[in-house]
């Protein structure tokens, strides 16, 4: 009995952190759902998912719908569509508390599985509801609630798979399924497939190569079988659509966190491609860089955030609910030591900054923003960078060799000691 004393406590202490947890994640999570309906939150995307699977089950112009009182098109593409088509088997009222309940689970496992991959698996008893019960506030997580968004179930998705082991059958399906339904997951296949190249070149075949035939095999499956199902709507998507970024939304919102909607924010103009291209192409083979040098180290968590981070940073339009990645970011610099600059972080996504200044789709006012509403409006963007920079400086010093030790002469019996020192 002695001998098991020790086991015990921890079994103990581990049931109770996770009792403590589950009460105050649930505290949040009730003190949440009553804000979101004080501030009449509109849920207009999950709305939008609906109607795109009423358009298909009706056979419809996928990408000549528009719904809501905004008039919001379809920007997904069609596998999406025939994902949201059971949605309609619902009321409003049903699916408005249904993508809230589906929402704060994802975020549950959207934190367990961040913190796997931070901690490398020594996570705590109880530590994903405590960090999920103060991320629930955050701007990001906030916003996709109150739009209704799908971004926590892509991220679920792109962790699952990252999380996974060695030679895991299914690994790489999550960042298939998560790139038919949204392209911006592309870039993980892209972080794949080139450490998975580099890492041939040393020792052959390799799990890198495998997620990514998986997850392009993925993609390819439910692609082709949207195109089966839907090939008008398919042959549209990707013959034009999915060039079209001006459909998303104003590329000058405040809302737009990415380095495009930073520079036609500085530039006060609607087509800042000039500048805003070549730039993006830097970060994203410097993003790439970061990610892949991270990645043959054997790094994933490093790997994965700085992969995030370059998606969100090149991407033409980046809505501050994307940003839900501010998770995996905040706990990586916690993993590093780095509390402070995770603090700084952590209340730079709380801090709400962005809708500090004037907005608003008829004015146009972000186009007519101050220095100071400037700063404001591009601060994801610049812990982003920051975070970037700070990556690829680890990573120098960890490829850094290590300088021999400078040889020492042995001292002779019966040298005096500080004759020896003195010949070195």
């Amino acid at each position: 009995m002695t001998v098991l004393t020790p086991v015990l406590t921890r079994v103990t202490a581990g049931r109770r952190s996770v009792l403590v947890g589950a009460a105050v994640c649930l505290l949040s999570f009730a003190a949440f759902w009553i804000a979101q309906r004080a501030a009449a939150v509109s849920m207009i995307d999950v709305m939008v998912y609906r109607a795109e699977g009423r358009t298909v089950l009706d056979g419809h112009d996928l990408y000549a719908m528009r719904a809501t009182y905004a008039g919001l098109p379809t920007t997904y593409p069609p596998f999406a569509a025939l994902l949201f088509t059971p949605l309609t088997l619902l009321g409003v009222p049903e699916m408005r508390t249904l993508a809230t309940v589906g929402n704060l689970l994802l975020l549950v496992a959207f934190v367990h599985l961040s913190l796997r991959l931070t901690f490398r698996g020594a996570v705590p008893p109880g530590a994903a509801l405590w960090v999920a019960a103060a991320a629930v506030w955050c701007e990001p997580v906030w916003t996709t609630f109150r739009y209704g968004q799908i971004n926590l179930l892509i991220g679920v998705a792109v962790l699952w798979d990252l999380t996974r082991r060695d030679g895991h059958r299914w690994a790489g399906v999550g960042i298939g399924l998560a790139t038919a339904v949204k392209l911006t997951p592309a870039l993980f296949a892209v972080m794949l497939l080139i450490t998975g190249v580099l890492r041939f070149r040393e020792a052959g075949w390799n799990p890198w190569l495998r997620k990514t035939a998986t997850a392009v095999g993925a993609f390819l499956a439910v692609t082709v079988a949207s195109a089966v199902v839907l090939p008008y709507d398919s042959h549209r998507f990707w013959t034009d659509i999915v060039f079209r970024a001006d459909r998303v939304g104003r590329v000058e919102g405040a809302a737009n966190q990415s380095l495009r909607g930073v520079f036609a924010r500085v530039l006060h103009t609607t087509e800042p491609s000039l500048w805003w291209l070549p730039v993006a192409t830097v970060v994203a083979v410097a993003g790439l860089a970061v990610a892949v040098t991270a990645a043959r180290r054997g790094r994933t968590a490093e790997a994965a955030v700085a992969c995030a981070a370059t998606a969100l940073l090149i991407s033409p339009i980046s809505w501050s609910h994307h940003w839900v990645w501010c998770v995996p970011m905040v706990l990586l610099l916690v993993a590093h030591g780095r509390t402070e600059w995770a603090a700084v972080a952590g209340m730079g996504f709380l801090s709400y900054a962005l809708w500090r200044v004037p907005h608003g789709a008829v004015e146009r006012l972000e186009l007519d923003q101050n220095r100071a509403q400037m700063a404001l409006t591009a601060i994801y963007p610049a812990m982003a960078l920051g975070l970037l920079v700070y990556l690829s400086v680890v990573g120098r010093e960890e490829r850094a060799p290590e300088r021999p030790p400078v040889p020492r002469e042995p001292v002779v019996a019966g040298e005096p000691r500080d004759y020896a020192v003195a010949k070195e």
